[in-house]
């Protein structure tokens, strides 16, 4: 997960300089960071980025905390006192000596125009609460394991910003260029303020980058804020995966807020645990409620996405606590098995990890590492057009990174499989609304704007517990509704048309090259059933394709409801449908199991009714669009 804060001069020094980097806690100015950090227990910072060289600096190199107050707090060269020394001796001027070593605009300049500078932001890489209790309570292999993860995640993502996102501006932004690098400091905290585990690193991105003429600029950050969700997905996705792999683990859909988009958990870490850790949760629930209450009230609709973070931050400040004192690692986590011990018991706290693994071991005997990549398309497609109904490309590679983690629950990938799923679903199911301007530059391919065809789905409402008045469908309801669908109708058409033609169903990398013309080769993703009886029968090999898309679906997907039980509203009219369904499917599971063609059902009035409203947005071939067999 990943949290973005700006640091700006009236904040950088005091709260930046001062408690991150004594992790999160209070520091007297008297006291060196370096002798405060020794007597806590507490890692140094470190450098990290590709920006490095050109101040002198190294990778994984201390910053010390004049480099911290002159890059940070400045916006100078992490060694502008040596710089600055060796100028005046050469005769410079004292205001020339120091605007030399000024890395970008001067602050003073920037305050002139009675604007804030913006010296760097704060990204705050933290996993998921599961991944929190196992570092906490687990033993130091599987610590390390986690810590390890967690690292190489973030350099992941921030190699990932610099290759793709990073950009240096000026001329009041009228001029861009790709930074050849970020310049980063890194800070590693172990617990929130309460002194529970709370495992996150503080990345400070300094808002300068080089020019390609050698000068420093500002980035561009708005680029970079536009790119949270997907850098967010991409640690997720990148942490999760490791730390399953290494220490054969699964994950499973956690709903945190019902409506809304769940959390992959690991498999096997009770709720009570997670609760227990998660002491801000609880402290922030009745505010978060409360102020969520209100903002539907007023706008009489869910919070979307970009509300929620805004909500979620008022109720963090709200019932924020003051710093604590910092404790080393080995004593926090003694007190912490020692807190869980004394309110679970210690079989609960030392069977952790085992329950882990086996529940891990379940899952990934049923969910083969395989993905259908056709249906991701659809799905991505289909889930981002109806949350947002215009997207870009970074849209659809965030949700492409979501689908990868429900689906695979954990399992390895081959790397760049997100990117091919965001193209193919752009590719195949997206329209292009940006049109090219005659004698303008071209707008580069993240700025380009897209929508889709598919047929709106309608809004229902869901049933209210614990005394709670009945709520509206969430957008993200209605997409997960939208897309399975989509993919219904897709796996339907697959294993008739196999069983009527007697060929093998299209497995999944066979389908990507028939289905994709805008790629010469196949995809380079080993997505093929790798060690399937090459004997089995065409309505054999049907069948297993859809077991498997079944088996990786997450359970509260399988029925077409995408909430808890409880929450799901179900009038008389949707369980006849819902009972009609059933029936059929299960009778063309018999006959495809036998080998027999099913006989074509009469198409009920309502069938009629919904295929029409599918259709009422007709295929243009020309433009690229839907899943037909020309494309």
């Amino acid at each position: 997960m990943l949290s973005v804060a700006k640091v700006q001069k009236r904040n950088s020094w005091r709260y930046y300089v001062r408690g991150v980097a004594f992790g999160d806690g209070r520091r007297s100015a008297r006291q060196a960071l370096k002798d405060a950090q020794e007597m806590a227990g507490l890692p140094p910072g470190v450098w990290m980025g590709r920006g490095l060289a050109a101040l002198g600096l190294t990778a994984g190199q201390e910053v010390t905390e004049r480099q911290m107050e002159l890059v940070f707090g400045q916006g100078r060269h992490p060694d502008a006192d040596r710089i600055e020394r060796e100028l005046l001796d050469d005769g410079a001027a004292p205001e020339t000596a120091r605007l030399a070593t000024v890395l970008g605009q001067p602050v003073e300049e920037i305050e002139r125009r009675k604007a804030t500078p913006l010296y760097a932001l704060d990204f705050v890489f933290r996993p998921q609460a599961s991944l929190i209790v196992l570092w906490a309570l687990g033993d130091d292999r599987t610590r390390r394991v986690i810590e390890r993860a967690h690292e190489r995640a973030i350099e992941t993502v921030l190699r990932w910003l610099e290759d793709e996102v990073a950009q240096t501006r000026w001329s009041s932004g009228r001029k861009r260029a790709k930074a050849p690098g970020l310049v980063v400091s890194r800070w590693r905290h172990f617990d929130n303020r309460d002194g529970f585990p709370l495992l996150h690193d503080h990345c400070l991105i300094l808002n300068r980058a080089q020019r390609p003429d050698g000068t420093w600029g500002a980035l561009d950050t708005r680029r970079l804020y536009q790119h949270i969700v997907a850098a967010g997905t991409l640690y997720t996705l990148t942490m999760t995966t490791e730390v399953c792999e290494e220490l054969g683990l699964a994950t499973v859909p956690r709903e945190v807020t019902p409506g809304l988009r769940p959390v992959m958990e690991v498999a096997g870490v009770d709720q009570d645990l997670i609760d227990w850790s998660s002491t801000r949760r609880e402290q922030m629930a009745p505010v978060l409620e409360r102020i969520t209450d209100t903002y539907v009230r007023k706008h009489k609709r869910l919070p979307d996405e970009r509300a929620r973070h805004g909500l979620g931050w008022w109720a963090a400040q709200d019932t924020r606590r003051a710093k604590k004192t910092p404790k080393p690692l080995q004593q926090l986590r003694a007190w912490w098995r020692a807190s869980a011990i004394l309110r679970f018991g210690k079989e609960m706290v030392d069977g952790l990890l085992e329950r882990c693994q086996a529940a891990g071991t379940a899952i990934r005997a049923r969910v083969r590492p395989v993905v259908d990549t056709v249906l991701a398309a659809v799905d991505v497609a289909a889930v981002v057009f109806t949350v947002r109904r215009f997207f870009a490309r970074r849209h659809v590679l965030a949700e492409a990174r979501r689908h990868l983690l429900e689906t695979l629950r954990g399992r390895g990938f081959t790397r760049g499989l997100d990117d091919y799923i965001a193209d193919a679903a752009l590719s195949r199911h997206a329209r292009q609304l940006t049109v090219p301007v005659p004698g303008r530059r071209p707008p580069a391919p993240d700025q380009v704007t897209y929508t889709a065809d598919f047929a709106w789905p309608h809004r229902w409402w869901v049933a209210g517990v614990d005394g709670k008045p009945p709520r509206e469908s969430s957008r993200y309801e209605r997409a997960r509704v939208a897309s399975l669908a989509l993919q219904n109708a897709i796996r339907d058409a697959r294993i008739l048309s196999s069983v009527r033609d007697g060929a093998p169903a299209a497995t999944t990398s066979a389908t990507a090259r028939a289905d994709d013309h805008n790629h010469d080769q196949a995809a380079p993703h080993a997505v093929d059933h790798p060690g399937r009886d090459a004997a089995l029968t065409p309505a054999q090999r049907a069948a297993a394709v859809q077991a498997h898309q079944q088996a990786a679906m997450p359970e509260e997907y399988l029925k077409g409801r995408t909430t808890d039980p409880a929450t799901w509203l179900y009038t008389p009219k949707n369980l006849a449908k819902l009972a009609a369904f059933t029936q059929a499917a299960e009778a063309r599971g018999r006959l495809i199991a036998d080998g027999a063609k099913p006989e074509p059902q009469p198409p009920t009035k309502d069938a009629a009714a919904d295929s029409a409203r599918q259709q009422q947005h007709p295929a243009q071939p020309d433009q690229g669009r839907g899943a037909g067999p020309h494309r």
